[in-house]
């Protein structure tokens, strides 16, 4: 039987587990909103990651070291916005190239820069994102129920874990509330029919592809100067392909995309913290199921339980202007 305490300690870790996949995916829905579908999320986050890592590793700033994160996520949203905007190529061969691209500049450079064996050396002080204590958090600490979960779950995470919590509902403004948002959508719908009313479709989409960047570009620094303590290779993990499953699970809107991130996040703690698990004629579940949990599950809830997900109607198609 779980106790309160481990299960708010599981709940903890979905939260901070749940961030890069929640900025992922909401970087996901602005682009495919717009019509531009984005396998390269996981790539975009990775070059993020060594970016963010490296320059805060240098500058010993972890502010620093997230706006070199954004900028090398979006330098690659560059990439893929003019590979599949501009010359009209295969969006999804355009993210596979990045994702390549993004694992082998990251362990070349990490590798020549650091000789770490393509990690960068550890991050500590002011190189990370420290935890934020709210306000009466540790008042409030030894009151029963309320006052845990106060502290231990909404307290005691770092600047970005907010920021992307405010993004959420920022998202769902920007997108069904502001004439931006509108045009937007209606690219991803019909292009042509925002192209006729004088409306440039290539400025949308290269707006979203912006947008895009810099959520991924958080999701990456996250991973390094967040939740970790430096970048290692390959440390994404899959978390883009998680944010694009969770991105078609929520159905492309912002805010069962949260519920979806922090579903995935909590499968993913789950496998964390409950390892060498014993059951009684079965034996010792082995640790590779366990860490291969998330994935599994993933596979199952987009295989059965996710229904008819029908994607923006332009999406993966380049717009020619007749």
């Amino acid at each position: 039987m779980i106790d309160f305490d481990t299960l708010l300690q599981v709940l903890d870790s979905s939260v901070r587990l749940s961030i890069p996949l929640l900025l992922a995916c909401l970087a996901g829905l602005f682009s495919e909103r717009a019509g531009i579908f984005d396998i390269g999320l996981e790539g975009k986050m990775l070059a993020s990651a060594f970016a963010a890592g490296a320059a805060a590793f240098v500058t010993g700033s972890a502010l620093i070291g997230m706006l070199a994160g954004i900028f090398a996520s979006i330098i690659l949203s560059a990439v893929h916005g003019v590979a599949s905007i501009t010359f009209k190529g295969n969006q999804l061969i355009s993210g596979v190239a990045i994702n390549f691209l993004a694992s082998g500049l990251t362990a070349l450079i990490g590798q020549n820069w650091f000789r770490q064996g393509g990690q960068t050396p550890p991050l500590s002080g002011s190189a990370r994102f420290n935890e934020i204590t709210l306000p009466l958090a540790e008042l409030l600490r030894d009151v029963p129920i309320f006052g845990k979960i106060y502290y231990e779950l909404i307290s005691g995470h770092t600047l970005l874990v907010y920021i992307a919590f405010l993004i959420v509902p920022l998202t769902w403004w920007i997108l069904f509330r502001t004439r931006f948002g509108l045009r937007l959508r209606a690219v991803g719908e019909n292009p042509a029919a925002v192209d006729t009313s004088g409306i440039s479709v290539v400025r949308q989409r290269y707006a979203a592809i912006l947008i895009c960047g810099i959520l991924c570009g958080l999701a990456g620094a996250y991973l390094s100067t967040g939740i970790g303590a430096g970048f290692g290779k390959e440390m994404t993990a899959g978390k883009g392909f998680i944010a694009l499953a969770a991105l078609i699970f929520a159905k492309w809107k912002p805010v069962p995309a949260l519920w979806a991130c922090l579903l995935f996040g909590f499968l993913e703690a789950i496998g964390i913290r409950f390892q060498n698990i014993e059951i009684p004629g079965v034996g010792t579940i082995p640790l590779q199921l366990m860490q291969a949990l998330p994935y599994i599950l993933t596979v199952i809830i987009l295989a059965g339980f996710v229904g008819k997900a029908i994607p923006p109607k332009a999406g993966g198609e380049p717009y020619n202007k007749e």
